[in-house]
């Protein structure tokens, strides 16, 4: 291998050991960010998290909300027990099927949400007005087939585990 060849192949393996560091970073500084949310909410994780899960696919039912929240069906009963006497969500009737509950957020409620995110979603604005439409679509890019391996790998983890977990 020639030295140039070498140099660009270190850069290279420096540039992904950079973004790989700075994933692990940013999934700590949002977790930071939530949890100081959650902190002036009065929501813990696991109830901010079922609340963005509604927010973006809901209306969900009960047990569509835990498979994706990763929670045991009795363990989400009490998180959307609480989740509805703070006034975040309310459980109606399904009218395609009265027998059928569906969990939609409060929208009020949501918009108090919205608004202790509003400096982070500023300054994501400002961030993305600094890149191109093409740099746009690069990131974006590199954004769906990050969310795609965190799933899949999610998926085999919970593949391994037994039926019991």
């Amino acid at each position: 291998m020639n030295p140039i060849s070498t140099e660009r192949a270190q850069q290279r393996q420096r540039t992904a050991s950079e973004i790989r560091d700075s994933l692990r970073e940013l999934r700590i500084q949002l977790a930071l960010l939530n949890y100081r949310v959650g902190s002036q909410a009065e929501l813990k994780d696991i109830e901010l998290d079922c609340i963005d899960i509604l927010d973006a696919y809901g209306p969900l039912s009960p047990s569509a909300l835990a498979r994706r929240a990763g929670l045991h069906p009795a363990t989400m009963t009490g998180v959307l027990d609480r989740l509805e006497r703070g006034g975040w969500i309310v459980r109606e009737r399904d009218p395609s099927d009265r027998r059928a509950v569906l969990v939609h957020v409060v929208r009020d409620r949501f918009g108090e949400l919205l608004g202790l995110y509003a400096g982070m979603a500023r300054a994501m604005n400002t961030l993305l007005a600094g890149y191109s439409d093409r740099e746009l679509e690069v990131i974006a890019d590199f954004m769906r087939k990050t969310l795609e391996a965190g799933r899949a790998a999610t998926e085999d983890i919970g593949a391994a585990q037994s039926p019991q977990d």
